[in-house]
């Protein structure tokens, strides 16, 4: 590479970095790209980004990338709900003042090649403001806090994921003028399958052409892919990862659910990972995290002794999540929709409670004397979750359960008729919850817990200002 650029006065590059910049341009020329997408979760978990062509990577990788600062501040509508047009926006210390840009700095270790349009990769970048200060709110940042305490604790975690999505046959596009709107008019779809035939092979067969795409994608971009699956209903399907650290993890996630979009675009079909769609006889998508954590010694904390009693880390971990779970729910049932998921009997859980194997309650403990694999897995979140908020507030729970000693209460073994509280029932709910979170305040800072809580509350207003198909049948004819 050239003389240092933008990144080195920032102090934002080191030798390890110039190198791993010169192994990333060396390969973009091999493999003839033309584009390159450079790209960062935003505070939803969506990828956005800017496209350059691959004569522009060695500036952007001295200088970073400019792009403004409002796709940090927009909610799920992609409205900016911060006043960046006032003197004091509320964010970001004056530095978003009048929609001001941020700083991608690409990550040259994070090239993946697309193999749906392979002139093209995505190259992950974190945002950092322009004068190359960290952003507390942005997700890796806060992923990367979560991590580091961890660390310091002489822990290690992995997680394991399990996500549920849609995929529909495309029928209306929803490209009409008056469709175009903010957010866009909901597009018209019918089913590949009919479903409910959980896990048969005549219903994968149905879908195998749509499934190896997304699966030999998925591996070709080196996602840990494990298993693909029929889920419960119809045009329901599931993919699993194998366990890796959080950071990559939450890596795999945004990046599949955006391959799975993408994919399934250029087929002529709608993919979704909406909690619980509005459609005849559909079934919720979950998100299941399973997650295990080893110690100083590189021991599985959740792997029992010979007795089958749990480690006090152990006890401690699942005690900090059921203590936080309504904190934490924000972060791992984001949306309006997400709560309509909470349904008993549905294998979804409603209470906050724990099980030994059991896919009702929210926490399934799955370990036995000698199995390594030995893990919790949480199936509370839904396939809508930012994965680096999801994963930093678990690991923030969990070592706040084990610090403070929180006592483990007993495990459910009928969790829809239990005693236990229930999970929150609304996103308003949940706001409340993590607004007064000491825990996160503590963890992540004032800064970060306010400024979702503003999203957030203007998603919920937004969605209380509509009147629904439920207000005008009941109320249209009555009065």
């Amino acid at each position: 590479m050239s003389e240092p650029g933008a990144l080195a006065r920032l102090g934002l590059t080191g030798p390890d970095r110039d190198a791993a910049s010169a192994a990333l341009l060396a390969q973009v020329s091999e493999a003839g790209l033309e584009t390159i997408r450079v790209v960062f979760a935003d505070q939803h978990g969506i990828l956005r980004g800017k496209t350059i062509v691959a004569s522009a990577l060695e500036s952007v990788l001295r200088n970073g990338l400019a792009a403004p600062s409002t796709l940090l501040l927009k909610d799920t509508s992609h409205r900016t709900v911060f006043p960046v047009w006032s003197e004091d926006p509320g964010i970001g210390a004056g530095l978003m003042r009048g929609a001001s840009d941020v700083l991608m700095v690409p990550d040259p270790g994070s090239l993946r090649i697309l193999p749906w349009a392979p002139h093209s990769a995505w190259l992950l970048a974190d945002v950092v403001f322009r004068d190359g200060s960290p952003i507390s709110f942005a997700p890796r940042t806060v992923l990367a806090q979560a991590e580091a305490a961890l660390a310091a604790q002489g822990m290690r975690a992995l997680m394991g994921l399990e996500v549920e999505f849609h995929v529909f046959e495309r029928l209306d596009a929803g490209l009409a003028h008056g469709q175009t709107t903010m957010p866009g008019a909901s597009v018209q779809t019918r089913a590949l399958t009919q479903g409910y035939q959980f896990l048969t092979e005549t219903r994968y067969a149905e879908a195998e052409d749509m499934l190896d795409s997304l699966r030999r994608a998925a591996q070709a971009m080196g996602m840990p892919v494990r298993s693909v699956e029929i889920e419960m209903g119809p045009s329901q399907f599931e993919f699993t990862f194998d366990p890796g650290p959080p950071m990559a993890q939450a890596e795999t996630m945004v990046m599949f659910r955006t391959l799975v979009k993408e994919v399934c675009a250029a087929k002529g079909l709608h993919a979704s990972f909406m909690a619980k769609p509005r459609l005849e006889n559909i079934a919720a998508n979950g998100w299941h995290v399973h997650q295990s954590v080893t110690d100083a010694q590189g021991t599985n904390v959740f792997m029992p002794g010979s007795d089958g009693a749990l480690r006090p880390e152990a006890q401690g971990w699942i005690a900090g999540l059921l203590a936080h779970a309504p904190a934490l729910s924000l972060l791992m049932a984001p949306t309006v929709n997400s709560y309509k998921r909470y349904q008993p009997f549905q294998l979804a859980p409603n209470r906050i409670a724990w099980g030994r194997d059991n896919r009702g309650a929210m926490l399934r403990l799955l370990s036995a004397p000698g199995d390594k694999a030995s893990r919790i897995e949480n199936r509370a979140p839904d396939s809508t979750a930012n994965p680096y908020y999801a994963f930093a507030a678990q690991i923030a729970a969990g070592l706040d359960g084990i610090a403070q000693g929180i006592s483990l209460p007993p495990e459910t073994l009928s969790p829809y008729d239990s005693v236990a509280p229930l999970l929150p029932t609304s996103l308003l709910d949940a706001i409340a919850a993590f607004d007064r979170s000491a825990l996160l305040r503590q963890a992540f800072g004032d800064d970060f817990v306010d400024y979702l809580v503003r999203i957030k509350r203007a998603e919920w207003e937004r969605y209380l200002a509509t009147v629904s198909e439920w207000e005008q049948a009941e109320y249209f004819n009555l009065f």
